[in-house]
């Protein structure tokens, strides 16, 4: 089955909402015009509930099908994100952002737009039983937006029984569809390390405790963790990408302070990783007579996807893109995302849509690609109308 055709005519209009949305720009839980104006579209629509200020600034539209028994029955949720990222656009699109400093580099608007249309299909059509609560979150890009939907008892609220989400991807086809059983993006932990030791005179350094040379000893001992302590054909990163000290040619400093970041893709991996750090930190303190503090904030979890409702996604991929153009064993992304917690919370799946050949995620040339548009609000429809057939 081809995209819908329903689909394909939309498929400018939605465009200008994405092209709108792109051009206003907002970031993490800030997004107030982006919110109101999904508000106004979900409500232009004739969706039958639409409820902002979730998760703080996020929204929920509520479309009741009209089959049996006209919306009992149970709910899906279908969820798109909203915010946009700290970037400084170099697309050089017509459409290009008017925020200086800010632009959609993710293809959040590309997200937004493909569910939007959706909706709009779904309140007109209604052709499921049960209901479709389409999800528009604030603060993916490292505010725990979807965290903070679930915490604020949105799957209660609207009975949400499976929940599932979609991505652009960069490099697959547009058209094509990649998604995996399991783990599919890492967990998403951060650390800062503030190494102490005795400033002094750089030419007199047998008196001191220099911090910049244990720091580097630090940063050189996290990449054992990967190259020693982890097993070969796990998956797990460990990058040092902050690295401040001193002040001046002549004089080695007090302090120096390091941070980064732990990608895995396993609770055991995520466990060891941290316990490596802190013992790695303790040591060097030890051997040099210096105070290391070890800072470690666990953020996002693994995004992992339930194997019988990625079944439901693939079939549904399938029927749209075809056997060969559906991925259903994608390799694991080492990349992070909170709709990770919407997974902990509810089974679902989450899987991506092709954007082509195009620059990559958070790069400043990056644009989504509107050619997807149809694609992606076909799988949104189908996967409703599928999830929620007359029984």
């Amino acid at each position: 089955m081809p995209v819908l055709n329903r689909a394909a005519e939309l498929q400018d209009e939605i465009a200008g909402w994405r092209r709108h949305l792109h051009r206003e720009p907002e970031l993490l839980f800030a997004v107030e015009k982006t919110a109101a104006f999904v508000a106004d579209k979900l409500r232009e629509f004739g969706v039958d509930e639409v409820v902002t200020g979730i998760g703080r600034t996020g929204v929920v539209g509520l479309i009741r099908g009209r089959r049996d028994g006209g919306g009992e029955g149970r709910t899906i949720g279908l969820r798109a994100d909203m915010d946009a990222l700290p970037i400084e656009e170099t697309s050089g699109k017509p459409w290009s952002s008017t925020v200086r400093g800010k632009m959609h580099a993710c293809g959040h608007d590309g997200h937004t737009a493909m569910l939007l249309g959706a909706a709009k299909y779904l309140a007109e059509t209604r052709n499921f039983a049960g209901n479709v609560a389409v999800i528009f979150q604030p603060a993916e890009e490292g505010g725990g937006g979807g965290n903070e939907m679930v915490r604020d008892g949105m799957m209660e609220r609207f009975g949400i029984a499976e929940v599932y989400g979609m991505h652009n991807l960069p490099g697959l086809p547009v058209g094509a569809f990649g998604t995996r059983p399991g783990a599919i993006m890492a967990a998403t932990d951060e650390f800062t390390i503030k190494v102490k030791g005795h400033g002094g005179h750089a030419a007199l350094p047998h008196k001191t405790v220099d911090p910049i040379v244990i720091g580097a000893q630090v940063v050189s001992a996290l990449q054992m963790i990967v190259s020693r302590v982890a097993d070969p054909v796990a998956s797990l990163v460990v990058s040092v990408t902050k690295f401040n000290a001193g002040f001046a040619h002549n004089v080695i400093p007090e302090e120096a302070q390091l941070a980064g970041t732990v990608r895995t893709l396993s609770p055991d991996m995520r466990e060891e990783a941290e316990a490596r750090i802190r013992q790695i930190c303790a040591g060097l303190a030890a051997a040099h007579g210096a105070e290391i503090a070890v800072a470690y904030h666990r953020n996002y979890p693994v995004t992992v996807n339930h194997p019988e409702e990625t079944g439901h996604a693939v079939a549904v991929a399938r029927e749209i893109a075809g056997e060969a153009a559906v991925h259903a064993a994608l390799d694991p992304m080492m990349g992070g995302e909170d709709f990770s917690y919407m997974l902990l919370a509810r089974p679902g799946a989450f899987v991506f849509v092709g954007n082509g050949d195009t620059a990559g995620l958070h790069h400043p040339a990056y644009d989504f690609n509107d050619d997807a548009i149809p694609h992606g609000v076909t799988y949104w429809v189908k996967l409703a109308e599928s999830r929620l057939a007359a029984r």
